[in-house]
């Protein structure tokens, strides 16, 4: 509650803060990403190498002070971009990836944490390999409806009951990652923060749906296809091992706190009404501009989730193991993350003038025509590694911008960008939001997740094999 109390009183703070200044436009003080070295990419490096050694080497320090190591980490970024470009231009660009992108993301995330924890699927789903399957199947589903957070948060606490009797368990939570934190999410601009970032540059609703379903049903299909055979290989193996007493009891299958149903639904339609409701008003924080839909819809969404803990049964939490924790970590290390990709993401936004020019210049042919394969590509591996959303951006913007252009005469360039970016978030724990969020849970249930690295080693196994094809057979 320490962490909801704080969250609140920061939106206060924000709003009384912005009330005074109406405005239509902002002053600029953008940063200079083609004067820019690569030196400035050796904070958000550092962060990303302790986020994946220090659980490994130095796992009390880092369980205890995670929150200080990364403020170590955004200090190298913002007292270093004060010093060099002036405290105006500092200020405005990390206080733009707070207030306008982080904010807003850490609202979202915690409204269906909330949300979704007084959604109980109460009694025990043993987790055959078929059960398994089933419910992968339907998370990657409801990803597209209620987006990849929502599924996630709603369907990881059953599929760890559903498991929790097995000694080999870790994989149904990667392979949940894959499917239903990332793959499931590519039908519609609910699923995924940079499809959702398309649908406010102009891109149709049910653009990706009728574009993008083929790529998805392929990627999916084999990914689900890969966990049911792995998972009825060490089921049999199970069969020879020693039996684990089930902590689950065997009851009835059902589903309580029905009324959070209609709360999810009201983010839901808090989101789409940010996307058509444009009143033509901003307020100016230290020169970042926020539109009014956007602070009406973060309000809403905030509510919604403090209306949930007025109506949800404490026993329903307490059954799904509800805690603060695993938000809070996810707050404090995206925090750090958004402030330290500004100088990267200002460097990938100079394009051909910046230092990663050499990067950027892969995605187009001698001619200037569009690499598609390359799109999905890069797009891909820097979704991997930055936020998805600012980098589906940055490759919207190379392709040229326009919507109506990118929807039909380069509709393969932006299919390419989409699938990349919502695809290879599941590369890395950081690559999409609750792919680290389901890691946290899943590890405080007792799961022995792999590491940073061994993830990838998972996610390049399976994944990147599934990609080739796929790049090949859609993108070549």
């Amino acid at each position: 509650m320490r962490f909801a109390a704080a969250l609140t009183a920061g939106a206060v703070v924000a709003v009384a803060t912005l009330l005074p200044d109406i405005a239509l436009a902002a002053e600029a003080h953008e940063l200079p990403g083609e004067t820019m070295s690569l030196w400035w990419a050796l904070p958000f490096a550092g962060l990303l190498l302790s986020i994946a050694t220090g659980p490994l080497l130095f796992h009390h320090v880092w369980e205890h002070h995670y929150g200080k190591i990364t403020l170590f980490w955004a200090a190298l970024v913002v007292v270093p971009l004060a010093v060099a470009f002036g405290m105006p231009s500092a200020t405005e660009a990390v206080l733009h990836a707070l207030l306008t992108e982080y904010m807003s993301f850490i609202i979202l995330l915690f409204a269906l944490f909330t949300i979704s924890g007084g959604i109980l699927v109460a009694g025990n789903i043993h987790g055959t390999p078929l059960v398994n399957a089933g419910l992968l199947l339907i998370g990657a589903m409801l990803a597209s409806v209620i987006g990849t957070t929502g599924a996630s948060m709603i369907l990881i606490r059953p599929i760890l009951r559903a498991n929790d009797n097995r000694p080999f368990n870790a994989h149904v939570v990667i392979f949940f990652i894959f499917l239903v934190s990332n793959i499931g999410g590519s039908l519609t601009p609910l699923g995924d923060p940079p499809l959702f970032v398309g649908f406010l540059r102009g891109v149709d609703f049910f653009w990706t749906t009728t574009n993008l379903y083929q790529e998805t049903l392929f990627v999916g299909g084999l990914v689900l296809a890969v966990f049911l055979a792995m998972d009825m290989v060490l089921h049999r193996r199970e069969a020879g091992a020693p039996k684990i007493k089930d902590p689950t009891p065997d009851a009835k299958v059902r589903i309580r706190g029905l009324a959070n149903i209609p709360l999810l639904a009201g983010v839901i339609g808090a989101i789409l009404l940010s996307a058509t409701w444009k009143p033509g008003l901003a307020f100016s924080v230290q020169g970042v501009s926020l539109e009014l839909q956007n602070l009406v819809r973060d309000a809403i969404i905030l509510a919604l989730a403090f209306l949930s803990l007025a109506v949800s049964h404490k026993s329903h939490r307490q059954a799904n193991n509800f805690h603060w924790e695993p938000i809070a970590e996810v707050a404090k290390l995206f925090a750090g993350i958004f402030i330290c990709i500004v100088p990267v993401i200002a460097i990938l936004r100079a394009g051909p003038d910046g230092a990663l020019a050499p990067l950027v210049s892969l995605v187009s042919s001698p001619a200037g025509e569009p690499n598609d394969l390359a799109y999905f590509w890069m797009t891909g591996a820097l979704s991997s590694f930055l936020d998805n959303a600012p980098t589906y951006l940055v490759f919207f913007e190379l392709a040229g911008g326009d919507p109506q252009h990118l929807m039909t005469t380069f509709a393969s360039t932006l299919a390419a960008i989409s699938a990349g970016a919502v695809f290879m978030g599941a590369n890395t724990y950081i690559g999409n939001a609750p792919n680290f969020m389901v890691y946290a849970i899943a590890r405080h249930r007792g799961v022995k997740m792999p590491g940073f690295f061994g993830y990838m080693a998972w996610s390049g196994a399976v994944l990147i094999p599934i990609f080739l094809l796929a790049g090949f057979m859609f993108f070549g």
